[in-house]
């Protein structure tokens, strides 16, 4: 049985990971955070009638350090990034792996939470995003970087969405980033006019984030050859559905590795 403390109990994704846990025969949810349900039971604070009385009557607390005063295998955040890295180290210097599906860390947070995993033998899967279809677009763009020149990233986010570039895109910058540096004709310092208009160069490449009403989370790839073109692009809908089975894909394969991976195909061909 695989012991699970979930940070964002109550938020987007949590809200639909909690029943999905419940119902899996091979896992426990231990401790739930939520600091504005804190003191509540999980069944009051999601409205929820359907879980077992273990999870149902579950208290929420106010804190990760909290809630793992509990024996707890994995950590999955779902929180905000200015907290996740705390929570990151928190459960790291306990022992407890960790899987993290907050947006906005930079590569530099990721660093220091891959140093505190590589000293504490501990597993850490950041994603940018657990929807198997986000996964296959990344995918599909390193395989295409391998064989194309040039390439920039479309970030796309609903209006409300604080943080940008989203995970999604920073991920996808990154693992391009590992196969080549964009060619571009045209240096960004010397582009006439306003350079910002370029977007922010991340990982060799230039990145732009649209954050408009009817956009939920989205991310696409433009690649330019002279006289042809290709696009690799990847949307989501309203529900948080799509991200449960590949939040769980982490939790069962946290235990097999040390220190951090980052993106959620580095499990796919290994489950």
């Amino acid at each position: 049985m695989i012991r699970i403390c979930l940070a964002g109990a109550t938020g987007w994704v949590g809200e639909s990971l909690v029943p999905a846990i419940d119902a899996a025969p091979d896992l426990e949810l231990v401790g739930a955070v939520a600091r504005r349900a804190a003191g509540e039971s999980l069944a009051h604070a999601l409205r929820l009638d359907v879980l077992s009385p273990r999870t149902a009557n579950l208290v929420v607390s106010a804190t990760v350090e909290a809630a793992l005063a509990v024996p707890t295998d994995v950590l999955v955040d779902f929180t905000a990034p200015a907290t996740v890295e705390r929570h990151a180290l928190a459960a790291i210097d306990r022992g407890v792996h960790v899987v993290i599906g907050t947006s906005g860390l930079t590569d530099a947070d990721y660093e220091r939470i891959g140093a505190a995993a590589d000293r504490a033998g501990v597993g850490v899967l950041a994603a940018g995003n657990f929807a198997i279809t986000a996964v296959l677009m990344e995918r599909f763009a390193v395989m295409a970087a391998k064989h194309l020149r040039s390439w920039e990233v479309i970030d796309y986010g609903a209006a409300s969405k604080p943080d940008a570039p989203s995970g999604t895109a920073r991920e996808v910058a990154a693992r391009l980033g590992q196969v080549a540096v964009p060619e571009v004709q045209v240096p960004i310092e010397a582009t006439q006019g306003a350079p910002e208009a370029r977007g922010l160069t991340l990982n060799g490449a230039q990145v732009h984030s649209v954050r408009l009403p009817g956009y939920m989370i989205g991310a696409e790839v433009l690649f330019g050859m002279p006289d042809e073109r290709l696009s690799i692009r990847y949307e989501s809908g309203s529900s948080a559905e799509p991200y449960v089975g590949g939040t769980l894909l982490a939790v069962r394969r946290i235990g097999t590795f040390q220190g951090l991976r980052r993106g959620l195909d580095t499990l796919l061909d290994e489950s």
